[in-house]
C-alpha cells in the first residue's frame, strides 16, 4: 500500500513508500527507502525485457514496495520528497525501469541532491548511450557519484536470450559503456547474475575488472 503524503525533511528514513503530492489519480510510489538509502523511481520504461525480471513475471514489488508507475514523473514531483540528505547514505535512481530513459529528470534531481551535499548512485542497464545516440557519461559525471551497471552475460548469445534487448547492438553497447564509465564516474560497479543458464560468471568478472570497474556477483531471484 502506498501513502498520500510527502516526507518532512526532519523525519528519519522510513520503511513506507512515498507518493507524488501532485497526482489525484491512483498514487505511484516515487520514493522509497531500503536500509539507509533513499530510492528514486522515475520511470517504468526499459530498454530490456529480461526474462528473469519480476515485472515480466507478474510482480513490480521490491521488498514491501509496489513500484508500478501511472505516469513518468518530472523533477518537480520528486525534489519535494528528497528529505534531509544528511540522513541518507545515498540516493539511488532505481525502479523497474531504466532511469536514463528519463534523463532530464534524472539530471535535474541529481544536481539538486549534489547541491545539498548528497551522494548519488544510478542503477542502469548501460544502454543510455545507445538509446540517446550520444555519450551521456559527461552529463552524468557532473552530478553522479556512482554507477551500478547490469552486464548479466559474458556473450552476446546469452545476453540476447536472457535480457531480450529492444535495441540493436545492445550487447556491444553495454560492453562499451562499461569500458568508458570509469573514465567519467569515480565508482563503477558491474553485476552479473549467478544462475542464468549459459553465463560464465568468472568470464564476466574478468571483463569487468579489466575495464577498471568493480565486479558484483549477484544471485538469481534476489532483488533489492
Amino acid at each position: 500500500m502506498t501513502l498520500s503524503r510527502s516526507i518532512d525533511s526532519t523525519t528519519a528514513p522510513t520503511s513506507e513508500p512515498v507518493n507524488s503530492p501532485a497526482s489525484n489519480e491512483v498514487n505511484s510510489t516515487l520514493v522509497y527507502d531500503i536500509r539507509n538509502s533513499r530510492y528514486l523511481n522515475i520511470t517504468g520504461r526499459c530498454t530490456l525485457r529480461c526474462q528473469f525480471c519480476p515485472k515480466h513475471n507478474g510482480s513490480k514489488q521490491v521488498h514491501e514496495y509496489q513500484l508500478d508507475l501511472n505516469h513518468q514523473p518530472k523533477a518537480e514531483e520528486i525534489i519535494p520528497l528528497l528529505g534531509d540528505v544528511e540522513r541518507f547514505d545515498e540516493y539511488v535512481f532505481c525502479g523497474y525501469g531504466e532511469p536514463t530513459l528519463n534523463l532530464d529528470t534524472l539530471l535535474s534531481i541529481a544536481k539538486e541532491i549534489k547541491n545539498r551535499g548528497g551522494y548519488v548512485r544510478v542503477n542502469t542497464d548501460g544502454l543510455g548511450n545507445l538509446f540517446h545516440r550520444r555519450n551521456i557519461l559527461p552529463e552524468l559525471a557532473v552530478c553522479v557519484d556512482a554507477l551500478s551497471i547490469s552486464l548479466n552475460a559474458d556473450t552476446e548469445q546469452a545476453y540476447m536470450e536472457h535480457c531480450r534487448p529492444k535495441l540493436k547492438n545492445a550487447y556491444q553497447s553495454v560492453c562499451e559503456f562499461i569500458r568508458l564509465a570509469p573514465d567519467y564516474i569515480k565508482s563503477v560497479q558491474v553485476s552479473a547474475i549467478d544462475g542464468l543458464e549459459g553465463v560464465d560468471i568468472e568470464a564476466c568478472r574478468k571483463f569487468v575488472e579489466a575495464s577498471g570497474a568493480e565486479f558484483k556477483h549477484r544471485v538469481l531471484g534476489v532483488v533489492g
